[in-house]
């Protein structure tokens, strides 16, 4: 079963209801709820996220990030706040200023076989399927 976990901090110079839409953005079917830091929720799946790594053609890039962040049964990364906002992936690094959308996928099942799914290999810009 898979096992999407999004936190997401507000800082003080920071509109609460613009960071909120920037994590929808991305993740529409979370449910997220404010804490004293920030933002955090659960989402049934990646599927818009899918969806714009291949719009934006970084889906080698995103396999990539996704695959490195691989412990056990999960993956985790960071995505850049700001360019959320405007519905755009980009990964951030740990040292991010305004801090990142810190997203992680648990798969009891097979967490390789849901990025090969949601992220799958390419070929020349095309993508393949095992």
């Amino acid at each position: 079963m898979i096992s999407v976990r999004i936190s997401c901090p507000v800082n003080p110079s920071e509109s609460e209801d613009l960071v909120l839409d920037a994590v929808m953005k991305i993740f529409p079917d979370a449910a997220m709820e404010r804490t004293s830091m920030g933002f955090e929720g659960t989402a049934p799946g990646i599927e818009r996220f899918s969806m714009l790594v291949r719009r934006q053609k970084i889906l080698d890039a995103a396999r990539a990030v996704l695959i490195k962040g691989l412990k056990d049964d999960s993956t985790s990364f960071r995505l850049n706040k700001q360019v959320a906002t405007v519905g755009k992936v980009s990964f951030a690094t740990k040292g991010a200023v305004l801090g990142a959308i810190d997203v992680r996928i648990d798969d009891d099942d097979d967490i390789e076989l849901y990025i090969d799914a949601m992220l799958p290999r390419t070929i020349e810009g095309q993508e393949v399927r095992s």
